[in-house]
């Protein structure tokens, strides 16, 4: 997908104008909620490069940072890439944070108790 370059803004004024660290852009990469089409590879008088189409970075950024507080980044993540919000999930929530896992993804899922017993609890799951 080409970009116009006249509408592209560079990864360290990107991370400077939202106080974002490059650890958090590349989570948010990682996790979907930032397409790789999306980061630019440009050649530049000191060495490559990444650069970002403003309409597109600037509208997701500020949705990122507007909803992380309310909603996890898996889910929204799941609501950007289109998946059916009223598909089962099963949302894990824990002291590290929360997790929404569709159930359709599940395999199994087994408690293991202190004395090593596994306990098979797939079947709660309406697969």
């Amino acid at each position: 997908m080409p970009f116009d370059d006249d509408n592209l803004i560079s990864k360290k004024q990107l991370l400077e104008k939202y106080s974002i660290s490059y650890g958090a852009l590349y989570r948010w990469k990682r996790k979907g909620l930032i397409p790789e089409e999306w980061f630019v590879k440009r050649a530049t008088p000191t060495g490559q490069e990444t650069f970002f189409p403003c309409d597109l970075i600037f509208e997701r950024v500020e949705l990122i940072l507007a909803t992380k507080e309310d909603i996890s980044l898996d889910a929204l993540a799941s609501k950007l890439s289109g998946e059916e919000e009223s598909s089962a999930r099963l949302v894990i929530d824990t002291v590290f944070g929360e997790r929404t896992i569709q159930i359709r993804d599940i395999r199994s899922i087994t408690k293991v108790l202190e004395n090593g017993e596994c306990i098979d609890l797939s079947n709660i799951l309406d697969k």
